[in-house]
């Protein structure tokens, strides 16, 4: 099993989201609080425009916070859900090509990059990546 880490602040947990995007060859199914990263945003859209096919579930209050790209997302034509929950999904994943898992405490947003404290792990490991889906799913 390989896995990698990464922390913030700093570029390298973006660098990390970004370059599991880049090496996608079939699907990303994203699970995360929010994404008001416009680099992660347009990567995301770069790879459904490849076909890919990309998976998204966001949550339902932090979709309209100023900066968000949920609406645009949906709007490339990528399948967006987003809870419908009192309460935060606040899940932070992908699974990339059911293979591997990015996981972690960072939001996808320039502030987790630029001042917070926080972490991604990438496993490469199908059974793992295979509870996630699962998750996913529900």
């Amino acid at each position: 099993m390989i896995i990698q880490v990464a922390f913030s602040p700093g570029p390298d947990c973006r660098k990390l989201i970004l370059s599991e995007i880049s090496k996608s060859e079939e699907t990303l199914d994203i699970c995360v609080f929010t994404i008001s990263d416009n680099q992660i945003k347009d990567a995301i859209i770069a790879a459904h425009h490849k076909g890919i096919q990309v998976r998204i579930i966001s949550d339902n209050f932090k979709m309209y916070d100023e900066g968000s790209d949920i609406s645009e997302l949906a709007s490339e034509g990528i399948e967006v859900k987003v809870d419908v929950s009192e309460h935060h999904m606040h899940h932070k994943f992908m699974v990339v090509d059911a293979k591997r898992v990015l996981t972690g405490s960072y939001n996808w947003s320039r502030t987790a990059e630029l001042q917070n404290a926080e972490n991604i792990l990438v496993v490469h490991d199908i059974s793992i990546s295979g509870k996630f889906l699962v998750e996913f799913e529900k």
